[in-house]
């Protein structure tokens, strides 16, 4: 299967030297991960070693899908050879490693791991580089029937990593998807976590079983449980309360059950077939978040007291992550329900019409300062403002609360030209208790000869593009000066521009623009193309077509949007 050429012949560089491709290499098999281990690239000579397609292999964890123990058994990261110069950048090289094909069988390899740097150099790299040296004799591997005890050595890796993995994200799905790949296959085959929600209900946030290789999550099994029994002897209902972690087998689940969250525990145990499991509280710092079970229905051996304490340890650890991106989220819920009420209704304008988005950041973000504004001023003519206050937390959304409500106090003071009010603005940013700095436009539209004009002055922001009813793409890059707060006075300048019947202006802020992997230039040429080929669609569908099609995916940053159009 041939590679995706935008994933496969992407320039990279290594060490400072010249720029080439993976498909420069033709006798050795090459992938490249990112700093989350996952696959970006391949060559087709690592396809056909793999025995699998590009498909397979891209966006896929290549620890989790790859690295094998000589007798094809789940390899734990902290016996992984190859991941530790993915984890120190530095350069690694080994002759015994082994790789899972597609279609099951081992490949014995010899390897080469070295860091490098794609388009953009702030993306670091690794570049993996294998031959193959030998492959097992059986048409498919068995894992081992015995799975070897880990050595304290382990444990405490094991421990290491779970601390490491799960503080790295603030992101309570995330964090659950780490926990998961850290235990599974390595301790248990199934895994199932029951966390309380906000309204103090217990769900069945996680029931994943490992199967012929693959993590498989079971939805079904996913659900809300009945309410806590506070007084229930049974191990679920124990550890939930916080009270301690237990060894269960399906003898303890016998019988008729004590109440209906036992009674959902005792089909759970029954549908999957768990033979042994181990059952610990995830505990908070202030209180128990939920519980994790860990299950073994394929494996012989069951759960000892020693594996009993390693789950209670790393439940411990993920009881503190989960409590941390709990927090998180409350407060990034606060901020942007406080920067979603400040946005403001469009006003109605006569012979005008005007539409506005606003998009928060992704889930693992942290919220952003950006807004619009519009108005109808003293004169009666409209005002239309977007900004964006530099940073990405709290602070941005309150000096954004702030930066906002002044330039409306200003704009609407006096009948000033925009440069004037911008530049009262800055004066007045520069008071701030908490120094803020923000990029802003701030139009005016006026009546002229009959039709309408716009008048604009521009504070470092991302300029405003003009898209005329012919479907001509212009951006209103005059009238450009300094952004607010940075405690310069330099003189702003004002531009006008007619507005024929038809045109349409859009205000935007960079998350529209800006990507990791991309230059601006490239950002402002999709932004272009984008709104031309749509000017022809009515202006609601016209916002939602374009934020969803010119909206980088690999943007972290929160967008908002604001279009005017001249009815034509």
């Amino acid at each position: 299967m041939s590679v995706p050429s935008g994933d496969a012949e992407r320039p990279l560089t290594m060490g400072g030297k010249r720029s080439f491709e993976l498909r420069d290499l033709v006798d050795a098999g090459a992938y490249v991960v990112d700093d989350g281990g996952r696959i970006t690239q391949v060559n087709p000579r690592a396809e056909q070693l793999l025995r699998r397609g590009a498909d397979e292999l891209l966006g896929r964890d290549a620890h989790d899908l790859l690295h094998r123990g000589e007798r094809g058994e789940p390899l734990p990261r902290s016996r992984c050879e190859m991941r530790g110069p993915l984890l120190t950048g530095g350069n690694a090289q080994g002759a015994e490693q082994w790789l899972e094909r597609g279609d099951g069988t081992l490949m014995r390899i010899s390897w080469l791991v070295t860091p490098c740097k794609g388009d953009a150099d702030s993306l670091t790299s690794a570049l993996v580089i294998f031959h193959e040296t030998g492959s097992d004799t059986t048409e498919q591997w068995q894992p081992a029937p015995v799975h070897e005890p880990m050595s304290e050595r382990d444990r405490l890796a094991l421990l290491a990593e779970t601390t490491t993995t799960l503080t790295s994200s603030l992101d309570v799905d995330e964090t659950l998807r780490q926990l998961v790949r850290l235990v599974v296959p390595l301790l248990a085959d199934w895994v199932v976590i029951d966390l309380f929600t906000e309204e103090g209900s217990v769900s069945r946030a996680v029931v994943v079983h490992y199967e012929n290789g693959t993590l498989t999550h079971r939805a079904e099994l996913e659900e809300l449980l009945p309410p806590l029994a506070q007084e229930s002897p049974m191990p679920l209902a124990r550890a939930l309360r916080g009270v301690a972690a237990a060894l269960v087998g399906p003898e303890d689940y016998e019988g008729r059950p004590d109440s209906a969250i036992t009674a959902a525990q005792q089909h759970l145990m029954a549908v999957t077939g768990i033979r042994s499991a181990c059952i610990a509280p995830i505990r908070g710092v202030r209180e128990v978040v939920g519980a994790v079970t860990l299950g073994r229905s394929e494996r012989a051996e069951p759960f000892t007291t020693d594996d009993m304490l390693l789950t209670e340890d790393i439940a411990r650890r993920a009881g503190l992550a989960l409590d941390n991106a709990r927090l998180y989220e409350r407060q990034r819920r606060v901020a942007e329900t406080m920067q979603r009420h400040l946005l403001p209704q469009l006003p109605t304008v006569p012979g005008l019409e005007m539409r506005a988005c606003y998009v928060p950041a992704p889930d693992a973000s942290q919220v952003g300062g950006d807004w619009y504004d519009a108005f109808v001023m003293s004169d009666g003519t409209a005002g239309l403002v977007i900004g964006d206050v530099v940073g990405h937390d709290l602070d941005a959304a309150a000096g954004m609360a702030q930066v906002c409500n002044m330039l409306r106090a200003y704009a609407g003071e006096l009948e000033e030209p925009p440069s004037m009010v911008l530049d009262r603005l800055d004066q007045a940013v520069a008071r701030m208790a908490e120094p803020t700095m923000a990029t802003v436009v701030f139009a005016r539209v006026e009546h002229a000869n009959g039709g309408w004009q716009l008048r604009w002055t521009n504070a470092g922001h991302p300029p405003p593009l003009l898209v005329e009813s012919d479907g001509r793409a212009f951006f209103l890059e005059a009238a450009s000066g300094l952004l607010l707060g940075t405690g310069h006075r330099l003189p702003r300048e004002d531009a006008v521009v007619p507005l024929a019947p038809g045109s349409t202006v859009l205000f935007y802020t960079d998350g529209l623009i800006e990507s990791p992997s991309h230059a601006l230039d490239d950002g402002l040429d999709r932004l272009s193309r984008h709104a031309a080929g749509l000017i022809g669609q009515p202006l609601t569908a016209f916002c939602d077509r374009f934020l969803a099609s010119v909206r980088p995916a690999d943007n972290d940053d929160d967008v908002a949007l604001l279009v005017l159009r001249v009815p034509g």
